[in-house]
């Protein structure tokens, strides 16, 4: 089993100077007096809690790189040589009418008022960080286009620089809001929503009432937690100003930018930045149902809840809890995830792994509905990036798991495809890319079809980011139509555990897979026995 050694690691900008190292520490086996580095340890004698975070901020996303025991790459999913579930009505179930390309994607979710999009997937929250910020047209966009749901995080009007409070110090203009919701919704199709998450910080503003009152956003999103941390989101500032200014809105500012030993600090130089951190959540089943029917009574159409990597007990209460309170989506965030900024040590050795956590997921919410109890619907979000990857968790979580939640994926394009702009206009496209061409039209596989969708004189208006996302979009699309089509799943409905094997012992006792030799034994001995 390979583990990730602490101590250096290229999230923090840090290697060791010896191929021999301690495995437990991650200290090279020989440290030399007059070392001229480069481990954390070195690094951090003369930066301190700057090798806390992956870097540099805002120019990054990180994802922890520990290799955990059972992971989705031991499923491995089941293809059969006859049958066809799932086609449209009077369609044969014959070789000349099971394309792959009749598979329908299209999912849904909702307890009473459903969400369609076209594909199981939608973004990670996409919040305060300074990525996200910078690159939000293109993934709002590329988000609608695909007809898919895309989350905007916490802490959005709360760093908005330009943010206005009333005399009760509740958001009373939030220009960066505003432009994160018009920018999806002017390309949005049908599919897909813009649904906006809120933490304590977000509550105390009073962002719910902003967004529905002046936006009528119909879905918001309370958070427990993400599988990257366990502990509230953070940002980094570069100005002295900026981190008091965030201070006096109630955030946690480390280190303390009010404190005159700080500012002497950053005045000579050896305090770059500053971290704003958000407040812990407290959860108890009262205070989760009283939010609930505050934000119902305030209008809101659906409510969802993103939980993380926490014990079996918190993963219990999230599906107890939003059972019975009807919430219409529970995306459940397994380790080690990825994002913006989190603590890199936290991010590698902290939380339940995302196939150990769903397969809990699945088994609880069995529980509850052989109990007679509804669960949710349920996402599935921890390291997903691939068509099998989706296919695997649908077919894990069957029948309660409606989609997969993906962060860095989907970031990945919307940021390709925008400094591909930027390479075309300073005509410094790389090889990789300019063996295809030198022209978007050239380069973007799907510019037509996005040029069909939004109109010949919009299509100047769609950033080369948010045709990267439906490019990416379409990969997915196409590659699950041949995974199900190759299971005979016509229709996302009809994905069932069945449809997956363990490829190892542990693997089939941590999911509840059985063993490849194990599965469809019997049958095969009824056949040869026949």
């Amino acid at each position: 089993m390979n583990l990730q050694r602490p101590n250096s690691n290229d999230a923090t900008r840090s290697a060791n100077r010896a191929h021999s190292v301690v495995p437990c520490s991650g200290l090279c086996s020989r440290c030399i007096d007059g070392c001229k580095g480069n481990c954390e340890v070195f690094r951090a004698t003369y930066r301190g809690r700057e090798l806390i975070y992956p870097g540099p901020f805002g120019d990054v996303t990180a994802g922890g790189d520990k290799d955990y025991p059972v992971d989705y790459s031991h499923l491995n999913i089941q293809g059969y040589a006859q049958g066809a579930e799932g086609l449209p009505p009077g369609v044969p179930a014959d070789p000349d009418h099971a394309r792959f390309p009749q598979v329908d994607t299209e999912t849904s979710y909702g307890w009473d008022h459903q969400v369609k999009m076209r594909l199981p997937v939608f973004t990670g929250a996409l919040g305060s960080t300074e990525i996200a910020r910078k690159n939000w047209e293109h993934f709002a966009v590329g988000a609608a286009l695909s007809g898919v749901t895309i989350v905007c995080g916490e802490n959005v009007c709360g760093i908005d620089p330009a943010l206005e409070l009333d005399a009760n110090k509740k958001v009373k203009k939030a220009p960066d809001m505003d432009r994160r919701i018009e920018a999806y919704r002017k390309y949005h199709a049908g599919y897909g929503e813009i649904l906006i998450q809120m933490n304590v910080e977000d509550t105390n503003l009073g962002v719910a009432e902003y967004i529905i009152d002046k936006h009528k956003i119909e879905t918001i999103e309370l958070k427990w937690g993400q599988g990257a941390k366990c502990i509230g989101g953070e940002i980094k500032v570069a100005s002295l100003e900026r981190a008091l200014e965030l201070q006096r809105r109630g955030y946690i500012v480390t280190p303390d930018p009010s404190d005159p030993v700080i500012q002497a600090s950053f005045k000579s130089g050896a305090i770059k930045e500053f971290e704003r951190h958000s407040r812990l959540g407290f959860v108890t089943e009262e205070s989760f149902m009283q939010e609930v029917a505050r934000l119902r009574a305030l209008g809101f159409r659906r409510i969802t809840l993103k939980t993380g990597a926490y014990s079996l007990k918190e993963l219990a209460m999230a599906i107890k809890y939003c059972s019975a309170a009807k919430i219409d989506l529970l995306t459940i965030d397994g380790a080690s995830g990825g994002t913006g900024m989190s603590p890199w040590r936290m991010m590698e050795e902290w939380g339940i792994p995302s196939i150990y956590l769903h397969s809990a997921a699945q088994e609880f919410a069995a529980v509850l509905a052989a109990k007679g109890q509804r669960p949710a619907d349920m996402a599935f979000a921890g390291g997903f990036s691939s068509e099998d990857g989706v296919f695997k968790a649908l077919a894990l979580g069957a029948p309660h798991v409606k989609a997969v939640c993906m962060g860095r994926a989907l970031m990945i394009p919307g940021m390709v495809g925008k400094n591909i702009a930027q390479w075309i206009k300073d005509g410094s496209l790389p090889k990789n890319i300019s063996e295809y061409g030198q022209t978007p039209e050239e380069i973007f596989v799907n510019y037509e079809k996005v040029k069909d969708i939004v109109g010949a004189g919009e299509i100047k208006n769609i950033p080369l980011g948010a045709i990267g996302i439906y490019s990416y979009a379409d990969k997915l699309k196409v590659g699950l139509q041949q995974l199900m089509a190759g299971a005979r799943r016509f229709n996302l409905s009809l994905m069932n555990r069945r449809d997956l094997m363990s490829l190892t012992e542990e693997c089939a006792k941590v999911t509840g897979i059985p063993y490849l030799m194990d599965c469809y034994r019997e049958e095969a001995l009824k056949i040869l026995n026949g």
